[in-house]
């Protein structure tokens, strides 16, 4: 299956200025989600509007982890989808095969977690580089520079080296 191009541009949808206004799972494009994080291993997996979402580290909406499926219920931010996701993708096969909850990590793993969640959401029609970046500013992600997206085309030479060493996607 042929995934889109990525988009590289900041210049795609228009970004949310509260945390009400997030793009959710269940405004995705979840075909395109799912194929994307297929091709990395990873599954998504559902449960029923009103559930807990299981391995959810910081519970409500966010999404969950256990091993290779990233969990999610249909008001789960995208952002949080993403962000779990790049977490199992950034880790190594023997720590992902006893992933449950708490992804772990160090700050550059993380910073490589956040870099690589902006980079595939470009490639998921809808959302987009700049909606991710201003998501997750309306969400509360801190940065250096005081938004996602500075951070991303002006900080963040760290994050994009972590993936480079580990043949992850960092363009």
């Amino acid at each position: 299956m042929l995934l889109p191009s990525p988009d590289t541009s900041m210049t795609d949808a228009p970004p949310s200025t509260d945390t009400a206004k997030v793009l959710r799972w269940r405004d995705a494009e979840q075909a395109s989600v799912r194929a994307l994080l297929g091709t990395f291993g990873l599954s998504v997996e559902s449960v029923a509007d009103g559930q807990d979402i299981p391995a959810s580290y910081w519970g409500d909406d966010e999404a969950g982890l256990i091993g290779a499926r990233v969990m999610v219920r249909g008001d789960t931010p995208l952002h949080s989808l993403l962000h779990e996701a790049c977490h199992a993708i950034c880790m190594g096969a023997q720590r992902r095969a006893t992933l449950h909850t708490d992804a772990g990590g160090d700050d550059a793993e993380e910073n490589a977690v956040c870099y690589l969640q902006i980079v595939l959401a470009g490639r998921i029609p809808g959302f987009g580089r700049r909606r991710c970046c201003a998501d997750m500013d309306a969400w509360g992600y801190s940065f250096r520079l005081g938004s996602a997206q500075r951070w991303f085309e002006h900080d963040a030479a760290d994050a994009q080296a972590w993936l480079a060493e580990r043949g992850l996607p960092c363009a």
